[in-house]
């Protein structure tokens, strides 16, 4: 696909998610047939985005078939995606149980599948048994969308108005960095810089297990996105590929929770680009033997 349709379209299916619309439904599920990994991607976390505006039975059938999409990252989406429906996404949960089974599947996926699988599962039981959660923030009770839709995005219980009022701080800066992950690694991952993209292919080439940019939750409360996260060894990897002085600032600080929480951290940096594979495997050395 040319590269200025394939922008353009991954422009629309982030502006379809932010919409609100469920009129955007039917051309996101067009965008999701596209030829481009990165199109059907975000036109699937756009679908994710519209849970409890969207017809769910117009949009679970399209996100239960994309979790045979080819591209993980797409599947991954589409895992994460039919949680936000909760209860409705119930007629995926066998294809979410075989997925999380599959020892050929990326590991972030099974892991995804079996998080999803106990939303949804918590989901039909409020809605079977009338159980009830409160929300975090204000302490008023939710129903199972809510339940739902909270979890799916925060991994915390809120009601729709707590919801949206989190929801749009961290909106944009999502969206900013799911936009800049244009760069395709040797297996298929789509990362956001050169040097994330040596660093993907050097874990694929050496067999190793890898979670890119995914929120993992390090202490209580509070979760974090590191550039690439090692579950078979509990190494997280950070590339530190900016010199500006907010950049800096940043990265102290997560280096600081990284230390306080005791985690095994590789830092690597952007001057370190030319030699970042060999430099990499060094670092990993250490670890190689898992605890």
């Amino acid at each position: 696909m040319d590269r200025k349709i394939e922008k353009s379209l991954s422009a629309r299916a982030v502006e379809l998610g932010k919409s609100g619309k469920a009129e955007a439904v039917p051309e996101l599920v067009g965008l999701a047939k596209s030829s481009s990994c990165n199109v059907r991607r975000l036109a699937t976390s756009a679908l994710g985005k519209l849970a409890g505006i969207a017809n769910s039975a117009d949009v679970v059938p399209v996100l239960s078939g994309l979790l045979r999409d080819p591209h993980p990252q797409v599947r991954q989406y589409a895992i994460k995606a039919l949680s936000s429906y909760g209860a409705d996404s119930a007629t995926a949960l066998h294809d979410l149980h075989d997925i999380s089974a599959n020892p050929s599947e990326k590991e972030y996926n099974r892991a995804d599948s079996v998080r999803s699988i106990a939303i949804i599962s918590e989901a039909r039981r409020i809605r079977e048994e009338q159980a009830s959660h409160k929300c975090q923030k204000c302490r008023l009770s939710i129903n199972s969308d809510e339940y739902a839709r909270s979890m799916k995005a925060f991994q915390r219980i809120y009601c729709d108005k707590c919801f949206d009022e989190v929801f749009l701080k961290r909106r944009n800066f999502d969206t900013e960095v799911e936009l800049n992950k244009t760069i395709i690694a040797k297996d298929g991952t789509l990362v956001q810089s050169d040097g994330e993209r040596i660093i993907s292919d050097f874990l694929n080439s050496s067999s190793i297990e890898f979670r890119y940019d995914e929120r993992i939750r390090i202490i209580d409360g509070f979760a974090i996105r590191p550039d690439f996260y090692l579950p078979e060894f509990d190494v997280y990897i950070e590339y530190w590929g900016m010199d500006t002085a907010d950049y800096k600032i940043g990265m102290l600080k997560k280096q600081k929770l990284y230390q306080q929480e005791g985690k095994k951290l590789i830092s690597l940096h952007f001057s370190e680009k030319s030699r970042l594979a060999e430099t990499l495997g060094k670092k990993l050395r250490r670890y190689m033997v898992a605890d």
